[in-house]
């Protein structure tokens, strides 16, 4: 152990010296994470902003998509009856050019 009689003028300079380096690294180091965790942050709410407009984009187009699937079943129901009216009108007139022929 040292003496303090026998410690030099400058080794409280170096120490005090050496402490200020210490602190501005720590400094430096807690500015760059605060500077990191900002852009983490942005990131983060763009991709909140992101998530929500899909999510608002889906429920369009499931709404688009329901709707566009009973516009196709009422085509099919349609459809369907168009064809059972034609196959009555077809019998329709066998029947009656039957009727004729006999």
């Amino acid at each position: 152990m040292k003496d303090r009689s026998s410690m030099s003028d400058t080794e409280p300079h170096d120490s005090l010296a050496a402490a200020q380096a210490r602190f501005e690294n720590a400094m430096a180091g807690l500015d760059q994470s605060l500077k990191n965790l900002t852009a983490r942050m942005r990131q983060l709410n763009r991709m909140e902003v992101d998530t929500q407009r899909l999510v608002h984009e889906r429920a369009r187009l499931a709404t688009e998509l329901d709707k566009t699937a009973a516009r196709a079943k009422r085509l099919d129901d349609s459809a369907h009856d168009v064809s059972r009216r034609l196959v009555e009108a077809m019998e329709t007139v066998r029947e009656v050019l039957a009727k004729a022929e006999s």
